[in-house]
């Protein structure tokens, strides 16, 4: 009995053992969901849903779009954080989330613990812009001005919280430039007061002002990343223009809930960086300023780690630490 005992054991181990890998080589067989965390027409909804499309192609399965947005998209990432971990629902983070982590801590979810990283898929740069009125032609122009000018320098952003606000609020931090912030709902409203020169400045997305800055009604004096921007290749970057170390852009990239199989999140990373190669996705984002990243899910598990560190002492600096 001992030994048909030891040998229904082994048997079943065998069988579970050669299960794992037909399930990994299997998967998906049925739909995947990205959850986006902000509206249509976003960025983020809009990565997901060119990308997903190339994703679907590839995969055989569809792939899923939902909004639910709210709270600076951590409606979104508290529903994924606490989704079933079978790699059938994933979330499209954005630099939002370590923005959120660092100024509200008491939020229902760990970004850290309770993501696991997939691959980071593209980034909006941002576009240091200035009203031609100000008289700045370069960043460390810009520089002199502020500091010649104890009431600070105005600048508008989409919000408290957000990538253009604490783009500002690193700026402020590398250069000592007092600025004083005008929060709005959104970029499109930044964009109107700064053209009407009712502010003097703002960290903007590249494709909401690359057009006015051609036709000369803006000045953009450098991309916030650490290579130029695809839309705007003529720009400088900031390292460029005498700031090294400011590389910040509005990023987006695929998470899974914690505990997800490592052969799902290895199926995702790989589709998802054949699918940002195709000519239908590159034509479909890059027109609109959004540049293609990709890399493996340990790439970006290491950048979330140095947002995690970078915004955390921006907020602190700022006094937006809760």
């Amino acid at each position: 009995m001992r030994r048909l005992a030891a040998w229904i054991i082994g048997a079943a181990a065998c069988a579970i053992g050669a299960s794992a890998p037909a399930q990994a080589q299997d998967y998906p067989t049925r739909p995947v969901r990205i959850i986006v965390g902000f509206g249509a027409g976003s960025g983020a909804d809009i990565t997901a849903r060119v990308v997903g499309a190339r994703m679907s192609e590839i995969l055989g399965q569809q792939i899923v779009v939902e909004n639910k947005t709210g709270a600076g998209s951590s409606i979104g990432a508290d529903y994924v954080a606490h989704a079933s971990p079978d790699g059938y629902t994933l979330f499209m983070a954005t630099i939002s989330q370590p923005i959120n982590a660092a100024v509200s801590p008491h939020l229902n979810f760990d970004f850290v613990k309770d993501f696991s990283p997939v691959v980071l898929v593209s980034t909006i740069p941002n576009l240091l812009v200035v009203n031609p009125s100000l008289g700045a032609k370069n960043v460390q122009e810009l520089i002199a001005l502020g500091r010649q000018r104890p009431d600070g320098l105005s600048y508008g952003s989409s919000g408290v919280g957000t990538g253009t606000h604490l783009a500002a609020e690193l700026f402020t931090v590398l250069t000592g430039v007092k600025m004083v912030h005008v929060p709005y709902a959104g970029s499109a409203q930044v964009l109107t007061d700064l053209l009407a020169g009712r502010i003097q400045l703002g960290f903007m997305p590249a494709s909401t002002v690359v057009q006015h800055v051609r036709d000369g009604k803006l000045v953009a004096l450098a991309t916030t990343e650490k290579k130029r921007a695809a839309i705007a290749p003529e720009v400088p970057t900031m390292a460029e223009a005498g700031l090294p170390g400011f590389d910040t852009g509005l990023w987006f990239g695929l998470l899974a809930p914690a505990g997800t199989p490592k052969a799902a999140i290895d199926r995702i990373n790989g589709v998802v960086n054949a699918a940002i190669k195709s000519e239908a996705v590159v034509k479909g984002l890059q027109p609109q300023g959004i540049d293609l990243l990709g890399g493996t899910s340990e790439d970006f598990k290491r950048y979330i780690a140095s947002e995690m560190e970078r915004w955390d002492k921006v907020s602190r600096a700022a006094g937006l630490k809760k």
